[in-house]
């Protein structure tokens, strides 16, 4: 007999989660979405750097949501490594062209960018359908600019933007009910 054997299940579910950003539809059928599951000591090394990036930016909420990493079962990072443009001229990048767009030096802070849009739309499509499956699996979970900026700012993946969804098979969900951090 196993008690509790819902909590043995969460590394399989967090793959089939990560199998609905992959398959997501992507404009022009171009694939720039790279998929992270972090295992348990990764994500408590994000947890302290999430702790690290809000001492330097001074972003209190990246506290509290450094609480939710820790005390999650899993975590998934979905992120963008743009490998171009969709050659649209749709100004929707700030740009007036794909070309000028390309040309224009690249920032970093906690992202690198400007990017196409519709590389960041293939992103929330992504992430939407990510936690969609996590809902259909009754798998408990938040959406994290936080934890995604932390790992980008620090190198712990390689992609440009991301975000992270904690995963949590736990009696009460953990996400909600958080303390403000106003």
């Amino acid at each position: 007999m196993i008690q509790n054997a819902e909590l043995d299940v969460i590394g399989p579910l967090a793959k089939t989660i990560l199998v609905a950003a992959r398959t997501a539809p992507k404009g022009k059928g171009v694939d720039d979405i790279v998929t992270y599951l972090l295992h348990d000591d990764e994500r408590m090394q994000l947890a302290d750097k999430m702790e690290e990036l809000s001492d330097i930016k001074g972003m209190k909420f990246l506290m509290r949501d450094a609480k939710n990493v820790r005390d999650a079962d899993s975590l998934v990072l979905i992120g963008l490594k743009s490998s171009g443009v969709s050659s649209l001229n749709c100004g929707a990048c700030g740009f007036e062209t794909c070309k000028e767009m390309i040309e224009h030096k690249k920032v970093k802070v906690e992202f690198t960018g400007p990017h196409c849009m519709i590389k960041y739309m293939d992103l929330g499509i992504a992430v939407g359908s990510a936690a969609a499956k996590a809902k259909d699996l009754c798998v408990d979970n938040r959406v994290l600019y936080s934890a995604g900026a932390a790992a980008c700012y620090y190198d712990m993946i390689d992609a440009d933007v991301a975000m992270a969804i904690p995963l949590s098979v736990k009696g009460k969900n953990i996400f909600f009910d958080r303390p403000s951090t106003r």
